[in-house]
């Protein structure tokens, strides 16, 4: 291996290394990975639909499989990652629009406050309704 592929394999380690990283870099993180499993369960989602083209008995198979308490615990990771991209979304947006600056690691705790109740309260109906 050359000297510049080893500085560029060290680099990449080092990017991936979140040791002792602060919370702008996790939550720069996480929002690429609620990002990639959203884009995940959109797929998913569409080949659910495909469902309803096999008949009316693959659909209520899957529909008796949704309402399983696996499902809605995916349900409620599903909302998590809704929540966490959107209004991490917010901040980033403001926060790119000049807004805020000086204060982004507040809104970032405020969002995430407001993150935590929201998810409770749908948590919460998920699994009474």
């Amino acid at each position: 291996m050359t000297e510049h592929e080893e500085r560029r394999v060290r680099k990449t380690l080092a990017w991936l290394d979140m040791a002792g990283r602060k919370a702008g870099t996790w939550a720069f993180l996480l929002n690429r990975l609620t990002g990639l499993g959203l884009l995940l369960y959109l797929l998913l989602h569409l080949g659910v639909l495909s469902l309803l083209a096999m008949g009316e008995m693959q659909w209520d198979a899957f529909i008796a499989l949704a309402r399983s308490p696996l499902f809605l615990v995916l349900d409620v990771v599903l909302i998590f990652g809704i929540l966490y991209h959107g209004l991490n979304g917010i901040r980033v947006a403001l926060v790119g629009m000049g807004i805020g600056v000086r204060w982004q690691k507040g809104i970032f705790w405020t969002l995430m406050g407001l993150g935590v109740l929201l998810l409770a309260i749908t948590g919460w109906l998920v699994f009474t309704m």
